[in-house]
């Protein structure tokens, strides 16, 4: 009887391939950098020095007649704990002045003052300010003066935000006017966090720790994106509601290449910075996961069924691409997983079997 070993010594030939790879990369320095597995990058400041066009004079009144007479007093008080407080924005009177996002301030300080003096009330005093109720460019156009360089920003223009009219100002707040005290706490609305008893953070903590945002992240992008709320209180889920994850954990809101926002250019990409045991590189690879993504057998953020899958039962979703194995039935009776237990790619078989 007579044994086909090629297969065998094809097998056994990539291996040592690998195997000679991983050895050069310990010897040799710098080669490990060109064999290594991708990792997540770390995040970037979204902020660019900028120089204001305007000069001390010229229509400007200056942080301390904004703080005149108290009338912005709590706003200023938020807006010293911020970094916003800290970074230089140069020829305006010093480090982020209220007019560097809000204007030239002296006319409206002076019909403020004016109408203090005299006890009558000037209704056209407020208009004269930047108040960031404009249209949405308008709003956003102070925001991009400095937020403008980074990559997590470079994209806001094409963003799906943008062209539905979202501005900066509806989801963050420069300064959190708080209606109870800084110290009350932020607690969840979401049933799922209340059963798994998520921590809340104090208001003041939360917004000056989740980059200014008006409300916690989870209640800001569900109160638009109603069907995925529903989603994620699913059985099988992605823990967003609960806590223990965040959307912009996988999304970028500001904009991204991608129709659903990802921060990666694929669902592959963005899953495995995660679940790096799924990223390989493999032998075999499943080309469902390197051509299609993770999505093409995954629901991303929450099911009904085990492991998120798109159909009831594996086996069903496995014999969508696969005609299965003829008169063996498996299509109908079984779990393709039971043999094939390596789908997501194998070093050692091409149909992923132990």
């Amino acid at each position: 009887m007579k044994i086909n070993v090629a297969p065998m010594r094809k097998i056994f030939m990539k291996q040592h391939i690998w195997a000679w790879l991983w050895a050069v990369s310990l010897v040799v320095p710098g080669a490990g950098a060109v064999f290594a597995q991708r990792q997540p990058a770390s995040p970037k400041s979204s902020f660019a020095s900028y120089t204001a066009p305007a000069k001390p004079g010229s229509g400007y009144a200056g942080n301390e007649s904004c703080l005149a007479g108290e009338c912005h007093t709590s706003r200023a008080v938020q807006l010293s704990k911020t970094i916003h407080s800290h970074t230089d924005v140069a020829g305006i009177h010093g480090s982020a002045s209220c007019e560097a996002c809000h204007g030239p301030g002296k006319e409206h300080t002076d019909r403020e003052k004016e109408a203090d003096r005299t006890k009558v009330k000037d209704p056209e005093a407020a208009k004269l300010i930047f108040a960031f109720t404009g249209s949405p460019e308008a709003n956003a156009a102070p925001c991009l003066a400095c937020h403008r360089s980074s990559k997590e920003h470079d994209l806001f223009s094409r963003s799906e935000h943008k062209l539905q009219a979202v501005s900066c100002n509806e989801c963050h707040a420069s300064h959190l006017v708080l209606n109870g005290s800084a110290a009350d706490r932020a607690q969840s609305s979401f049933a799922v966090a209340k059963l798994t008893g998520a921590p809340a953070l104090r208001e003041e903590a939360r917004w000056l720790n989740e980059s200014l945002l008006r409300n916690p992240q989870q209640e800001l992008c569900v109160s638009c994106h109603r069907s995925v709320e529903a989603q994620f209180s699913l059985p099988v889920r992605h823990r967003v509601l609960d806590g223990g994850m965040k959307c912009t954990d996988c999304h970028n809101a500001h904009g991204s290449l991608t129709k659903p926002l990802l921060k990666k250019a694929s669902s592959y990409d963005t899953c495995v910075s995660c679940h790096a045991e799924k990223r390989g590189p493999f032998v075999f690879e499943h080309a469902a996961v390197k051509v299609e993504g993770c999505t093409s057998c995954h629901t991303p953020h929450g099911s009904v069924t085990q492991h998120l899958l798109t159909r009831g039962e594996a086996r069903f979703l496995c014999v969508s691409c696969h005609g299965g194995h003829g008169n063996l039935s498996y299509q109908s009776s079984g779990q393709c997983t039971r043999c094939h237990v390596g789908i997501h790619g194998s070093n050692t078989s091409a149909a992923f079997v132990k």
